[in-house]
């Protein structure tokens, strides 16, 4: 059976889950390299689930917002939900008076890049120099996510602790 350990690099501070015991392991927001037996391991735990709530309450505490963290659901119930959210793009294209079949044709003839919203924003965060809110509501507008979409992603990515907001912009973790 499968282990899980949250882990924290000891040189930015990045929390991650690490599956079984890899003999290295790589920090992702950094990419500083870590014998995995001699970094710091705050939960070990059999439910990869488990190992990301408690990530996800040790990234709300670092931000002060333990007490938000609690009215919310568990990290699995808002992974589920995060795409059912708003309205999907067959209908903000119909509501356009554009065809979603006409659409889906033209994109399948040629790559498009990150076809999700959800991928379009996280492409914004990887792509900018300077991912502040302003600039990545920009970027994925200007690539067919409505802003008003991406303001509520933002705040449910970082819910969900796959991207947390400091005083430069958003960060992917």
């Amino acid at each position: 059976m499968a282990m899980y350990a949250v882990v924290g690099c000891s040189n930015c501070q990045a929390l991650w889950i690490v599956e079984d015991r890899p003999e290295t392991t790589s920090c992702p927001r950094c990419g500083q390299r870590h014998e995995f037996e001699r970094l710091k391991q705050f939960v070990r735990t059999e439910s990869q689930d488990e190992a990301r709530e408690v990530r996800a309450a040790m990234l709300a505490s670092a931000q002060d917002r333990a007490d938000a963290y609690e009215d919310l659901d568990s990290v699995g119930v808002m992974a589920e939900q995060i795409d059912s959210v708003g309205v999907d793009d067959e209908a903000y294209l119909s509501e356009h008076g554009l065809d979603p079949d006409a659409i889906e044709a033209a994109g399948t003839s040629q790559n498009r890049g990150p076809s999700s919203q959800r991928d379009r924003i996280l492409d914004a965060i990887d792509t900018l120099d300077e991912p502040t809110e302003t600039a990545v509501v920009e970027y994925a507008s200007e690539r067919g996510v409505p802003p008003d979409r991406v303001r509520s992603a933002l705040e449910k990515l970082a819910r969900e602790g796959t991207i947390v907001q400091d005083e430069t912009g958003y960060r992917r973790l």
